[in-house]
């Protein structure tokens, strides 16, 4: 009868550790998709903080880069000691830290109040209804009488809060907030995956998860996308009397409404791991289970838990150093940490700032631009969900290296065609083209708006029937006007010179001109995006296998902590902030803040931005091809063909098996060899 009890508790406590794992599955899952989707938003939102906070690429950069200064200040500590410490109470605090972290990058939106975007003083007579944006240069000095009065003017009601352009400093705290919460999800969820479950059932959990979490990278680019198209000031502000549109360098989006919805994703993602135990028993073992029969007064089939290891710092790094000797003394292991690092920089780079490269050539709006990557994002889950099948194809390192060389190199090609997705650069009188017509008076010459009183630091764009851009209505010489907000129609500009009408009677409408071969290379440039992220992404998950082999199997988790801080700390955070550098050294026009001083950009030179931005992403990765080739030449060198690889893989699957099953003496991390593509791409 008592045997009969404790087979009956047994089986009970087997359904229980069954429901608990498809909990911990389910939850992981969640906190994978809620990392994405926290950190696609985050980079599909750069350029809108850019202009929000009226500041340069470089500081965007930085912010950027905060989520990496983060992640890498626990990476380490959490992949070396992380599966000694209750792992799933750990990740609960990651995805709450993740929570303040989004919350905290909002504070700005309610302490800046409303945003003023950069216009133009035009005067309107009331007895007529025509408006004039060229003021006579002796006007400038009287006050306005009651004859005249502001129609739209520059405001300055908020210049005493001089504080407001520091406050682009809690996104930055924020996201650095953001990268130390999530630097423990991986390691320890992946760690605590592979001490529960079968050695034919772990590849599976892992990539169960890891696909799950493939659609948060996507729908946050797609909030991105919605949150771009919605004015700032949402419910606030009358959306009809705002006479700028999306595609407009001004336009800033409810950049701030998403990060709320980020950070309560990431709130719900924290609940469930509270209430998971410390540890669970293997599949199909009870091992760990002993029935205590110590006294007839105590329960007969009482079960108890295993005993939690105690945690003893110095015996926990006493072989840090040997192990990060023996890493580094892996000739193999070193060149894919300089590969990582190459990957990084490109990576890196390109999701940042693709969003603006997109807006500026082909002159499509945030809203837009987001919404495509979004889109071709799909492309990646496609090869990651096919692991298993990669590793059936490629059941050899030596063979993996040379899928992932021939993938690489053949996306790398794909890459030289960007740069035939030209695009004319934007005409802009007085910046990339000359003014259309002058005036002759007697032997001098004068332009064509020297009557007029036009500031030079002001941009409020307007296109002429001649097919340039003017910096505001008043520098194309425009002396009436009709309509009203976005469909306001400016008369008789001095400046333009239409066709058949002569100088001086032709129209313009607020807005730049488009680009008629920005249009025609556009998808052009989509089917190569799309062609070589699909490519990337096959080689991706051979690549980590090359690394997985190639240490020894009680390394492996250290080896992901290195690498992943190899390619964080000299990729993820320097790229952003030298190509926004870069990019901000092929700026044209700079924007002005309302209390004085340089704002963000508002149009740039598109043929050196492509030049700068293409050119750093093909040096990047034709250095990435060279470590490829070195590293198909030093495998090749140690699998030999004479049966020494597989030899050297059934030893460390033996390996892996036995400290399994004494991980009282090694910290290790076996269900990394499933591999772990690097999170902020998130993405």
């Amino acid at each position: 009868m008592e045997q009969l009890c404790c087979e009956e508790r047994l089986g009970e406590l087997g359904l229980e550790k069954r429901r608990l794992r498809g909990i911990f599955l389910g939850a992981l899952a969640f906190s994978f998709f809620a990392k994405g989707f926290s950190g696609s938003y985050m980079k599909s939102m750069s350029s809108q903080i850019e202009r929000r906070f009226e500041i340069s690429s470089s500081i965007v950069g930085i912010i950027d880069g905060s989520f990496e200064i983060g992640n890498l200040m626990v990476m380490v500590l959490v992949s070396y000691l992380g599966p000694r410490v209750h792992r799933p109470k750990i990740i609960a605090v990651g995805c709450l830290i993740m929570s303040v972290g989004a919350f905290l990058s909002v504070m700005p939106q309610f302490l800046m109040g409303r945003y003023n975007y950069e216009r133009i003083t035009v005067s309107v007579d009331n007895s007529s209804t025509s408006v004039s944006a060229c003021s006579p240069t002796k006007s400038e000095g009287p006050p306005a009488t009651d004859a005249t009065e502001t129609l739209s003017t520059v405001i300055n009601a908020g210049c005493e809060k001089t504080t407001n352009s520091y406050l682009w400093l809690f996104v930055l705290v924020g996201n650095l907030l953001r990268g130390i919460g999530e630097a423990p999800i991986m390691p320890l969820g992946v760690s605590y995956i592979d001490d529960f479950s079968k050695e034919e059932n772990s590849a599976f959990y892992i990539g169960l998860v890891r696909s799950s979490g493939m659609f948060g990278p996507t729908l946050g680019f797609l909030l991105g996308s919605f949150c771009a198209s919605l004015w700032v000031d949402l419910g606030v502000v009358d959306i009809d009397a705002i006479s700028i549109n999306p595609k407009d360098t001004r336009w800033v989006g409810a950049w701030w409404l998403g990060l709320l919805i980020c950070g309560a994703v990431n709130f719900i993602a924290s609940l469930p791991f509270w209430f998971l135990p410390y540890s669970l028993p293997k599949e199909g073992e009870n091992g760990n289970l002993k029935i205590s029969h110590l006294s007839v007064q105590a329960d007969p089939c009482k079960i108890e838990p295993p005993a939690q290891p105690q945690l003893k710092f110095s015996e926990a790094v006493k072989d840090f150093f040997p192990a990060v000797r023996k890493l580094f003394g892996n000739p193999i292991f070193v060149v894919f940490i300089f590969l990582t690092i190459l990957q990084y920089n490109s990576l890196v780079g390109i999701i940042t700032y693709e969003t603006k490269f997109m807006e500026q050539q082909f002159n499509v709006s945030v809203a837009k631009a987001i919404f495509l990557i979004g889109r071709y994002l799909t492309s990646f889950q496609i090869p990651v969900s096919k692991r298993k099948l990669l590793f059936v194809i490629l059941p050899s390192v030596l063979a993996g290296a040379y899928f992932a060389c021939i993938t690489f190199i053949v996306a790398y090609l794909l890459n030289l065609l960007y740069f035939t997705c030209s695009c004319e650069v934007l005409q802009v009188a007085g910046l990339t083209a000359p003014y259309s017509g002058f005036k002759i008076i007697g032997y001098e010459t004068e332009f064509c708006n020297a009557e007029c009183s036009c500031k030079v630091d002001q941009w409020d764009p307007v296109c002429g029937e001649n097919g340039i851009t003017y910096m505001t209505a008043c520098f194309a010489g425009c002396k009436s006007s009709s309509g009203a907000g976005r469909n306001m129609v400016f008369h008789n500009c001095s400046c333009v010179e239409g066709q058949g009408l002569g100088l001086g009677n032709s129209s313009a409408v607020l807005g730049q001109c488009q680009r008629e071969s920005c249009t025609k290379a556009f998808p052009y440039f989509l089917a190569l995006q799309t062609a070589c992220a699909f490519i990337l992404a096959l080689g991706g998950t051979p690549t980590y296998m090359i690394m997985f082999r190639s240490v020894s199997p009680d390394l492996k988790s250290f080896a992901v902590g290195i690498e992943t801080l190899g390619g964080r700390i000299l990729g993820g955070l320097p790229a952003p902030i030298y190509f926004g550098a870069l990019i901000d050294e092929t700026c044209l026009k700079w924007g002005t803040k309302s209390c004085g001083g340089s704002g963000s950009c508002r149009v740039y030179d598109t043929k050196e931005f492509r030049n700068v931005y293409l050119g750093l992403i093909a040096g990047l990765r034709a250095g990435c091809c060279l470590l490829y080739i070195v590293l198909s030449v030093l495998i090749m060198k140690r699998f030999k063909a004479d049966g020494k690889e597989m030899t050297d893989i059934k030893n460390a699957e033996r390996s892996t098996s036995k400290e399994i099953d004494t991980a009282n003496k090694r910290d290790i991390l076996p269900g990394s060899r499933t591999s772990e593509e690097s999170e902020e791409t998130y993405m």
